[in-house]
């Protein structure tokens, strides 16, 4: 029997659970071998410019798989449409049935999205932060930042866009949650003052050199999850003491890593992996004086995670279209 779950359904579940459980599980699963995840599927627009995203898989011995289709188009707020739409199909390991269909409108994309986030900052950001540094005002530069409550003791951002009136959006609205905003668009404003830097654009050009980088500053990039983004300078990686991958494998051929790789600035030995990481298998952050970076490719592990916990969540409500 197949549900259909709608987004306002989706939504009054997902902050009943333990998301953060669900996905450090994921990539400790993956980083063990227990996932099974092939390359991601991906079409790629120019006119207007956009991307869409299939990722899939299953954990082994799991009760399901799941497919995820999430697109994002980043001209969209010239018509007033959101920039990311998409859902996630819910099977049976056992026998191949369509258990439900997630009309999340890329909304769980962007809550383990967000999540991985809050987990990477829980190992590798310094131990003082006295503003957050974000690149991207977009719905990852908000949402990164409000995840992180729980690991980080901040309320100033500095937040850099190439807009001034998407900049006043962002400030305006991140202040009415309680933040404190400065915004510019310069660079060098943003890693002068900041030690916990979020990349959450598009940007198919390096926004930051690393002449700006400074003693204990952390990175996490996310958004460049296809082989024509990058956000980084490559040296910044070559520079780093740490570098994490949520997919050593998927971050061959995408994110900042790959472009690092392809310029022969590290080598994939000099990569560890986050699932590692949590597993208290490899170390993150050792010392508040070291650079690190944490490269976000987004893994399907992470949708299966929060699919699964979602749909055993909404079987106990009393909804859904059969």
């Amino acid at each position: 029997m197949t549900r259909t779950y709608q987004l306002d359904q989706i939504k009054q579940v997902v902050d009943k659970l333990d998301v953060v459980k669900y996905i450090e599980d994921g990539f400790v699963a993956y980083s063990q071998g227990r996932v099974v995840v092939p390359p991601v599927g991906e079409m790629i627009f120019e006119k207007p410019p956009g991307d869409v995203h299939i990722k899939y898989g299953y954990i082994k011995e799991d009760d399901y798989f799941a497919i995820k289709i999430a697109s994002g188009f980043y001209e969209n707020y010239k018509i007033d449409l959101p920039t990311s739409d998409g859902l996630i199909l819910l099977f049976s390991q056992r026998d191949g049935k369509l258990t439900s269909i997630l009309l999340d409108e890329c909304y769980l994309t962007d809550v383990r999205t967000a999540v991985a986030g809050q987990v990477v900052a829980n190992y590798m950001a310094p131990s003082k932060i006295d503003s957050i540094g974000v690149f991207g005002t977009g719905v990852q530069g908000r949402m990164q930042v409000e995840y992180l409550k729980t690991v980080v003791d901040c309320n100033d951002i500095n937040v850099w866009g190439r807009h001034q009136d998407s900049l006043d959006t962002y400030k305006r609205d991140m202040e009415k949650l309680g933040y404190t905003v400065q915004t510019t668009t310069d660079a060098g404003k943003v890693t002068e003052k900041c030690r916990l830097i979020i990349t959450a654009t598009p940007s198919q050009i390096p926004l930051i050199d690393v002449s700006q980088i400074k003693p204990g500053t952390h990175i996490t990039a996310m958004g460049s999850d296809t082989h024509l983004k990058q956000e980084l300078d490559p040296k910044i990686l070559q520079t780093a003491d740490v570098v994490v991958a949520d997919s050593i494998e998927q971050c061959l051929t995408r994110g900042e890593i790959s472009k690092t790789l392809q310029a022969g600035l590290i080598d994939k030995e000099d990569l560890i992996e986050l699932g590692d990481v949590i597993a208290g298998h490899q170390s993150g952050r050792t010392s508040d004086v070291q650079i690190t970076v944490a490269d976000l490719t987004g893994v399907a592990v992470q949708d299966i995670q929060i699919a699964k916990a979602v749909h055993e969540a909404l079987l106990q409500t009393d909804f859904g279209d059969e």
